[in-house]
């Protein structure tokens, strides 16, 4: 969930990457790619809400299918493994 830190870019922190276990990621080369793509994400998630409010959209609403898109994202690396373990 986007608080009021990540909307100005300018006071937003990237996150401490953990792995599943808790510990932190502590490869530098995985963390930059981490951090790239999380300001990817967050720039094309501002323009489409910035979109939709210019073409007249509630912006509460487009949140809402925001996070839901991201809830509905399935974890493939996870799922594939389990599936070869089972074959």
């Amino acid at each position: 969930m986007l608080n009021k830190a990540m909307a100005d870019t300018d006071d937003f922190q990237p996150p401490l990457w953990r792995e599943p276990g808790g510990k932190p990621v502590s490869c530098l080369e995985k963390i930059k790619v981490l951090n790239q793509n999380l300001a990817e994400i967050r720039q094309l998630c501002a323009d489409a809400l910035e979109d939709a409010i210019l073409m007249g959209c509630d912006p509460e609403q487009v949140r809402n299918i925001l996070r839901a898109l991201v809830a509905e994202l399935e974890q493939p690396l996870i799922e594939k493994k389990s599936n070869e373990k089972k074959s």
